[in-house]
């Protein structure tokens, strides 16, 4: 069985909780701190990054190639296109959520969310403009129909309905106004589909309950 480890609060472990969750895997979770210096951590995990995940092979991080395995090891219900080409643009959706949209908020969450030091003029402006690109960019690659490639929820889907609140809701609170929405991409109406889905309520409840009891 699969022990899933990191914490409920984090994006990217909610990304492979939703996907384990799709397709109904059996697994447990271990809550673990960023930075970690357990030796057992390490071994999983070498920069000590959630999430990751222990398997009967031994340990296992970064979340994309967490994915890939646990799509190889249980590849029914899909999550990827069985075309090659198909499956490179859900790939490629996920790449840009992850790199092009999050990693760039991510600047922004120390300030806005943890009580961070403000940012400087001139760091706010780099990264308004970076995001501001990178929205228009993702916006010529989704699709919403209903889904962020299309008429099937796949591993892209894992990191839409995780990530892209917290542009909108970081972007927000450091320029005052969401450039997801700003930047013409409704990604709101997504949510509430996607929403609906059981995995889905379920990582929103335990990422609540976790966030309650901080």
């Amino acid at each position: 069985m699969i022990t899933l480890c990191g914490s409920p609060i984090s994006n990217y472990y909610n990304k492979v909780k939703l996907a384990l969750l799709e397709k109904s895997v059996p697994f447990t979770e271990e809550m673990v701190a960023t930075h970690s210096t357990d030796p057992a951590v390490l071994s999983a995990s070498p920069l000590a990054k959630i999430p990751f995940i222990r398997t009967e092979h031994g340990g296992l991080c970064e979340s994309q190639a967490i994915l890939e395995y646990i799509e190889a090891t249980w590849p029914q219900p899909a999550l990827l296109p069985a075309d090659a080409y198909a499956a490179a643009k859900v790939r490629e959706l996920t790449v840009f959520i992850d790199w092009h949209l999050e990693v760039v908020a991510r600047q922004l969450y120390g300030a806005v969310f943890f009580g961070g030091a403000p940012l400087s003029e001139g760091a706010s402006t780099r990264i308004r403009k970076q995001l501001v690109g990178n929205i228009a960019a993702f916006k010529r690659l989704v699709r919403f129909s209903p889904f962020v490639a299309g008429d099937a929820f796949t591993q892209a889907d894992c990191s839409a309905f995780n990530s892209l609140p917290l542009v909108g809701m970081a972007s927000k609170a450091a320029f005052g106004e969401d450039l997801l929405a700003a930047g013409g991409v409704e990604y709101k109406a997504y949510l509430k589909i996607v929403g609906e889905r059981k995995s889905a309520q379920k990582v929103v409840a335990d990422r609540k309950a976790v966030q309650a009891g901080r």
